[in-house]
């Protein structure tokens, strides 16, 4: 089993930053790709950006590519997302998620799940 925690959501003006941490406990020797996923009202759950955590090979959606950053510390086991230039179209709950499959930006690669946390862009 993995566990996962975000922090770091809050509440910021369009074009502000923020950055989200996810600490990861347990069984973290088996992650081979870490991601984090968003979900806005009414929408469904979004891929954002991934990272192999071994490797480092990164992964972006098109609409946050250029301004999203997302990166580990693995003697920490923590995994970061660093959002710069943010939109309200970036106003979500983004979840943080471990597991081991191939395809990083699909939900059903992933096993564990953070419990999330908020993101507000004003405008």
């Amino acid at each position: 089993q993995v566990q996962l925690v975000e922090s770091g959501g809050g509440l910021v003006q369009a074009g502000g930053s923020l950055r989200l941490s996810c600490a990861a406990s347990g069984r973290t020797s088996s992650m081979y790709t870490m991601g984090w996923f968003r979900q806005a009202p009414g929408k469904e759950r979004e891929f954002v950006a991934a990272i192999r955590w071994s490797g480092g090979t990164t992964y972006y959606s098109d609409s946050v590519k250029g301004r999203f950053t997302i990166s580990t510390d693995n003697a920490k086991n923590t995994l970061y997302l660093q959002m710069n230039s943010l939109k309200f179209e970036d106003t979500a709950v983004y979840y943080c998620a471990a597991g081991w499959g191939l395809v990083p930006s699909a939900r059903s690669e992933y096993a564990y799940w953070g419990q999330g946390t908020q993101v507000t862009v004003s405008s």
